[in-house]
């Protein structure tokens, strides 16, 4: 097993992620890409809507809606209001100097107030001829509404997609480039137009119907629609025509569709402030003003003369159902509003504008921050790639915010940055599963060697551990127990119990080298050894293997306080098990393979030959923990240690100083330990220049100390013996080698 080489195949989740996402925004399927951008817009207009104006001063008509108010219906009754009363209310419209009436009614059937429909009603016989005759002469609402036509220029709407009076395709749309560009707006089969006495009379007729976005939100107002496949002007276009006193209009041709549009459509609608921006189906996003109440003006004002005469002058007015209410950024609207509005933008030239080449911009940004992001977390990781993520999608809001409030162009944030977003989680995802993948596998090989912390740290970056090789400055621990072959005679009887002391002892041992960043590396029936520095760079290396050390010490003296208080199979009390560790700091070469199904993971050096040897010099000094001098350098400010011994660990080493490691840097600094010090300095010195009755009176004030080792001094005297009956020689160096036990 080889813990560099990612399981590549789960980086193929960012990697689908990034097409699904580009897939949804260019196509957007479902309506999911249009529904979220739509709300983004509406955010932005809510944010900064377009401050009304009167459209009198730039474009020469001014826009009002006929408000059905309270004081209207009080005066006409409840709506819908009978076609004598539309016929009175547009002659005084006319009178107080409106330019153009635009019926925003479905006017597809006689009134029913109409006295031709009443005729029905009379019972048969010669008693009742003078009634009919009588309705017979009445003028006729419906011949009414239709003369009113005569005194103004009206515009009535047609509704497609119902069944009802005929509606012929005019002939009042054109267009320009080499391609037909109606091949996006939306078609329907049927139709239901205004009454034969109201459609020959008006002086034009358009489609009135509002398309909605999926979610229901009118965003935007279409300028022509298909009827069986033939263009027909909407409602708006119609009254723009009208208003312009012009035989046709003209749409502008989109000649690069772009990667998802499926052909051509309409780029534009020319108008007398310039092209009108559309989307390819002809439709054009609506800017709309946060309050528009100022274009409102009453019904009943109008017919009592109560209205601002100037309000009403060159004025385009607007008359719609109560009934007919959508829903727009700004909450519910009237249709006539709407479409009230709409005409508001295009007189002014205010509606928003969203380039041909949007979707493709976005596209490109989502494509590039998306490949940016994957690489960023195959390369550094989920923090970079979060953090990237997080200033992308910022960056492309404050883009798309800035284009909207300065230029009232429309460029969609939500798109790629919920993109992105979506490619981060599934690289997140994808990283979470390579690490668990590469933990799992980790701990499989190295549970008993390394902490769980160590593991993790691997997990998220396997070119931490080089099984190949590499040069490391080590801290190698040996701990075994002392007196082994004798504890394991004396449960010859007792296997078992046996394997459950070693257990109950070097369990507690191992866990303290694991949780002071230790790395096991052999277990033995007599202990184990364990290093420090690998494959974990570990910069304070021999402290934390000094504290391990201490912990093992207090640990092995919370075993010892339970089993002492058991017994073997034959009766007899158990010993406490005392233990010796070893301590050295060094190079050493570390590295592993793979073999038989586990992982080897090791470091070899002399400091590990070292170490051994201590652990079994350990025991004639007494104190527990011994390091060699390198360690002793490296650890000093955070113990208190004692010279024990000048010794060759080995025939052909190098000699070198031990110490006993007994405290903390309290310790060292207390007067008692510092005496101590100082006259193991001065029997040092003594051994070395051969004063071995010096040497002999100072090991006799030792012994009088606090903290002496007698074993220690044991050994001493009996070496100072050895050599006086065994002189060294003038070139002797002053160490001592493993010829006494």
């Amino acid at each position: 097993m080889n813990f560099h080489d990612r399981p590549r195949s789960v980086w193929a989740f960012p990697l689908v992620a990034l097409a699904i996402a580009l897939a949804l925004l260019g196509s957007d399927w479902s309506g999911f890409a249009g529904g979220l951008r739509g709300a983004l817009f509406d955010a932005f207009q809510r944010q900064s809507p377009r401050p009304y104006e009167d459209t009198r001063a730039s474009a020469g008509f001014a826009v009002r809606v006929l408000d059905i108010d309270a004081n209207s219906v009080a005066r006409f009754g409840s709506w819908p209001w009978p076609h004598a009363t539309l016929a009175r209310l547009i002659g005084e419209l006319k009178a107080q100097g409106a330019e153009l009436v635009v019926l925003d009614l479905p006017l597809d059937r006689a009134d029913p107030a109409s006295p031709a429909n009443l005729l029905g009603e009379v019972p048969p016989g010669p008693s009742f001829d003078a009634t009919r005759a009588a309705l017979q002469q009445m003028a006729s609402p419906d011949r009414a509404l239709a003369q009113s036509f005569s005194q103004i220029a009206t515009v009535s709407g047609f509704t497609l997609g119902a069944s009802g009076n005929a509606v012929s395709a005019d002939r009042s749309l054109l267009y320009t480039g080499a391609k037909y560009p109606f091949g996006h707006v939306r078609n329907f089969s049927a139709a239901s137009g205004p009454i034969e006495a109201v459609a020959k009379a008006g002086a034009g007729t358009g489609a009135r119907n509002l398309v909605p976005d999926r979610d229901g939100m009118q965003r935007r107002l279409p300028l022509v629609f298909r009827l069986n496949d033939k263009p027909v002007a909407s409602l708006d276009a119609e009254v723009l025509r009208v208003a312009r006193n012009k035989r046709a209009l003209t749409f502008h041709a989109r000649e690069d569709g772009g990667i998802f549009s499926g052909g051509s459509g309409i780029a534009s609608l020319q108008t007398a402030k310039g092209d009108l921006p559309t989307m390819p189906d002809g439709s054009f996003w609506v800017a709309y003003a946060r309050d528009g109440d100022a274009r409102n003006i009453s019904a009943a004002s109008v017919d009592s003369h109560g209205a601002d005469l100037d309000k009403l002058k060159n004025a385009i007015v607007y008359i719609g159902s109560p009934d007919e209410i959508v829903q727009t950024p700004f909450g519910p609207r009237l249709s006539a509003q709407v479409h009230a509005e709409a005409m508001e933008n295009i007189l002014l030239g205010a509606a928003l504008r969203r380039p041909a080449a949007a979707t493709n911009a976005e596209l490109a940004a989502l494509l590039l921050g998306g490949l940016v992001t994957i690489f960023l977390l195959l390369r550094f990781g989920v923090w970079w790639a979060g953090i990237f993520s997080v200033i992308a999608i910022a960056g492309f809001g404050a883009v798309s915010w800035r284009l909207f409030e300065a230029n009232h162009v429309l460029l969609d944030a939500a798109g790629p940055g919920l993109g992105i977003a979506f490619i981060f989680a599934a690289g997140a995802t994808a990283r979470m599963l390579e690490v668990g993948g590469t933990r799992a596998r980790l701990h499989d090989a190295f549970a008993d060697a390394l902490s769980a912390d160590a593991i993790a740290k691997i997990a998220r970056k396997p070119s931490l551990l080089k099984l190949d090789g590499e040069n490391r400055n080590v801290t190698y621990l040996v701990c075994g127990v002392r007196g082994f072959t004798a504890l394991a005679a004396s449960f010859r009887d007792d296997p078992v119990a046996f394997t459950r002391l070693l257990q109950r002892v070097f369990g507690p041992l191992m866990d303290e080298v694991l949780a002071h960043r230790g790395t096991i590396d052999r277990i033995t029936g007599e202990g184990f050894s364990a290093f420090w520095n690998a494959p974990l760079d570990d910069p304070e290396h021999a402290i934390h293997a000094c504290e391990a050390a201490t912990g093992m010490m207090e640990a092995i003296a919370r075993v010892n306080e339970i089993i002492t208080h058991e017994r073997r199979i034959d009766g007899a009390a158990l010993a406490p098990v005392e233990i010796g560790i070893g301590i050295s700091t060094g190079p050493a070469i570390a590295g592993g393979f793979r073999t038989h199904g586990r992982t080897i993971y090791s470091a070899v050096g002399e400091c590990a030959t070292t170490a051994a040897r201590v652990q079994q010099l350990s025991g004639s000094y007494g104190p527990a923990v011994i390091v060699s001098e390198e360690t002793r350098k490296s650890a000093e400010r955070g113990f208190a240690f004692l010279e024990v011994d000048y010794v060759a660990v080995a025939p052909d080493a190098t000699p070198t100083k031990l110490y006993a490691m007994l405290g903390n840097p309290v310790m060292r600094a207390s007067p008692k330990f510092r005496a101590l010090t100082t006259f193991h300095d001065h029997i040092f010195q003594s051994l070395h220049t051969q004063q071995w009755e010096k040497a002999r009176d100072l090991i006799d004030q030792c012994r009088k100390l606090s903290g002496a080792s007698q074993k220690l001094y044991d050994l001493h005297l009996a070496r100072i013996a050895w050599f006086e009956e065994h002189p060294p020689g003038p070139d002797w160096d002053g160490a001592f080698r493993p010829i006494l036990k």
